[in-house]
């Protein structure tokens, strides 16, 4: 992984056999980032997407092998415990260029991958929300 701070954010570049989410959260919780949206585009070969049910509140997963153009990745860094928490979602497409997409639970890079990561002031804690299962975004006090 490498990457280049500006003042409203980072630009970030994951090398062949790196880990998306991992590296991601390494790179938030070095770097202190408390809340950001970010972008990114590359290329994987293992990509898991998952899927939530909320009536059952449980992700499925769904794990894709081979060739997969990342067209588009976005989400969010906040925290929760403290702790750096990454929500992402993910649209891949394949050879017959067919699209496939959900929340992203992990993805090895098999050519390249570029983000850019927005930081904004302030921090936002996630929490427990017991109706859905999800953790959802605390904006109140």
């Amino acid at each position: 992984m490498e990457y280049k701070r500006f003042a409203t954010g980072i630009v970030v570049r994951l090398e062949r056999g790196e880990e998306v989410v991992s590296k991601l959260k390494e790179l938030a919780d070095k770097e202190n980032i408390k809340l950001a949206s970010l972008r990114a585009i590359g290329a994987v070969d293992e990509i898991t997407l998952g899927w939530y049910d909320v009536e059952n509140q449980e992700y499925r997963s769904k794990m894709l092998h081979g060739q997969w153009e990342i067209t588009s990745l976005m989400g969010s860094i906040t925290t929760m415990q403290g702790e750096p928490y990454l929500h992402l979602h993910i649209t891949v497409s394949n050879e017959s260029y067919q699209a496939m997409g959900g929340h992203l639970e992990s993805a090895r890079i098999s050519g390249s991958f570029e983000g850019i990561i927005w930081e904004h002031p302030g921090t936002v804690e996630r929490v427990p929300d017991p109706e859905t299962g999800l953790n959802v975004l605390k904006l109140s006090d």
